[in-house]
Order: structure tokens, then sequence, then C-alpha cells
């Protein structure tokens, strides 16, 4: 039966896997007291984030960190929320063209971070495509989801394309060749926020951890028992949570980006969720999802994405040529095939 979704429906299921279902799990940590893990969680960025703490002092203040914790992500989505009409994203969005608007040096990063990834990948990754996504009614302005006529999506096209985009350092600025580009950090952002988190944790002292922002992670040291941290990568499939892999990770994160969870069908035809911006429709390859493995959890996630939209061929074309860590799982109800990139079975030899 074709599956299709109204825009109620679409949003909450949408909201749920990302509450509820990362692409992404953490294995072996039952009875966490017992074992000397701390856990700390909560909501951020339209979905869940957790920190876990392997062995932490004794007279940790709990909710002393946690509080800095939800102060580092707040933030971060105060100053990139595409949602918050006074975040910094917002008013670089509604600004003219030519004007350099001043920015944070975070936001300047995750930009400039997100502009490298859309170079390397000539266009696979980028943090324009908003228009386009909203076309097909799965972005945050978008309407119902539907197919929109060729017409329609060149119209969007034109209203994308990252190199329209500029950056400079010192001071912190951005600035845009056309009133009408905007930017959607949504697929870097969120590791942005892990790395911060991180990183803070690494200033307090803090030495083993794993953070988790909406199925993104970083971890540092060791998890209980001095062991690497054990994570799984989901096998991609719409109501099975089973594993297609389990990695140990030290100090390093993990992303993985699908295409399997949110999308809606249309007279037999599967429309995901990711969309090419290069040919303004939603990838219809056979890979179900990549997961990438590096130093920092931004790079992770856009790379992630980048190679989703690329597919199995040229994303492990790429992944082999700039030695990218990289995971995929191609495939659907008929099975799953995996392959490594170089970089990732260097890395994690069986």
């Amino acid at each position: 039966m074709p599956y299709e979704l109204s825009r109620r429906d679409f949003i909450h299921r949408a909201q749920r896997v990302a509450l509820a279902t990362p692409f992404l799990s953490l294995l072996g940590c039952s009875g966490e007291e017992a074992a000397g893990l701390v856990s700390l969680g909560g909501k951020t960025m339209g979905t869940t984030y957790s920190v876990k703490l392997a062995a932490p002092p004794q007279d940790l203040d709990r909710t002393a960190l946690a509080r800095e914790i939800g102060d580092i992500l707040q933030t971060v989505d105060r100053r990139m929320s595409t949602y918050r009409p006074d975040s910094e994203l917002s008013r670089f969005n509604v600004a003219a063209a030519g004007t350099w608007m001043p920015v944070s040096n975070d936001t300047w990063a995750v930009i400039d971070e997100a502009l490298r990834v859309s170079r390397l990948t000539d266009g696979a990754f980028d943090p324009t495509v908003g228009p386009i996504v909203d076309l097909w009614g799965f972005g945050a302005g978008a309407g119902e989801p539907r197919v929109p006529p060729p017409g329609e999506i060149e119209a969007a096209r034109a209203f994308a394309g990252f190199a329209r985009i500029e950056t400079r350092g010192d001071p912190a600025a951005v600035a845009k060749r056309d009133s009408g580009i905007r930017l959607d950090l949504s697929g870097v952002a969120k590791g942005f926020g892990v790395d911060q988190v991180a990183e803070h944790l690494q200033a307090r002292g803090f030495g083993d951890f794993l953070v988790e922002v909406g199925g993104e992670l970083r971890a540092g040291g060791r998890g209980p028992g001095g062991r690497p941290w054990r994570v799984g990568i989901e096998k991609p499939s719409e109501a099975s949570s089973d594993l297609q892999r389990v990695v140990d990770l030290e100090r390093e994160a993990l992303a993985t980006s699908g295409n399997y969870r949110i999308f809606f069908e249309r007279d037999g035809q599967r429309y995901s969720h990711i969309v090419d911006p290069r040919s303004g429709r939603p990838v219809d390859h056979d890979l179900a999802s990549a997961s990438v493995v590096a130093a920092s959890a931004m790079e992770a996630d856009a790379l992630s994405t980048a190679l989703l939209v690329l597919g199995a061929d040229a994303g492990m074309d790429l992944a082999r040529a700039h030695g990218i860590a990289a995971f995929f799982v191609t495939g659907g109800r008929g099975g799953f095939a995996e392959a490594s990139s170089p970089a990732f079975e260097a890395r994690f030899k069986s």
C-alpha cells in the first residue's frame, strides 16, 4: 500500500524520529550506575541530547554540569536556528545582497565548514538548498508534501547556490550576492553543538565521555571499564532498530545520514527527504545510509549528508580520494549490502 502522509502526520513522524530513533545508538550500558556511568540529557534544537561520563568524580554536581551543557547548546541554537527570527542566521537570511553582516566566531566557523564541504563535494552538500527542500514539503517553511512541476523546481534552484555566499574572518562576517539566497545550517549545526559540548567537558577535566545530539556522536577517552565506547550503526529499516555494524570509538566523532525514515509516496513512487541540490529532486539511488568517522562531529555531520546525496559509487570515489572514513549501506526490502572506504577499514579492522 502506498504510504501517504498528511502534513500533520509528516511533521509528527519527523518529530518522533528526531526525538526517539537516531541512526546511531550506544551499546553495553545497562546498569549505568553500577558501571560508574553518569548520564545527563534533555531537549535541544528540536531533538534530544545525551552526555555520558565514565568514572566521573564522586563530588560531581550534575545539576550544574547539566545547566552548563544546556547553555552551550542553547547558544548554538540561538545563533544558528532558522526557527528563531532573532537568530544570526535568520537575520542574515533577510539581509540585503552585498551587506557584510557581523556574526559570532562560532556561526562564522560553521558557515565556513559548510561551504568547504560544499566545494569538496561540488554542491552535493549545499547549505542554501532550503527553498528546494521547502518546495517538496520537507523544510521548516514547507506546505504539504508534494511533487512540484519541473518549472517550479527550476525556479527554486534560482534561489540556491553555495557559491553566492562569502565569508571573511577578521572580523567574522558573512555576505550573499543575491537577496533571495538564505542559509540553513541544519546539516552541520548539530555536529558543531556536539563538538562544543565535548570541548567544554575536556576543558573541565573530563577525559572519558560520549556526547550525542540527535544521533551525532563524539567520544572522548574510553567508556565503562576502560573499554572504548561501543556504538551501533542502525540497519536501514522503517520499523526495526537492528544494528548493521558496531564500532568502537575513542577520541573521534561519528555521524550517519539515512534516507529511509522521512518520505512520502505518490503514484507508487517514493520521495525521500534527502534532496540533491544539484538536480533539485530527492535522491533516487539505492544508498540507504552513509556513516562517517572524523575528528569533529561537525565534519562528520556534513560529510555523511554529502555522501548520501552522492550515492554509493560517487560517494566511495570521494571517500577514497580524500581519505574519508565512510561506511555505506545499500539496498532495501530485498536485503542490505555494506561497503567501507579504505580509511574506515583501516580504522575498524575486524
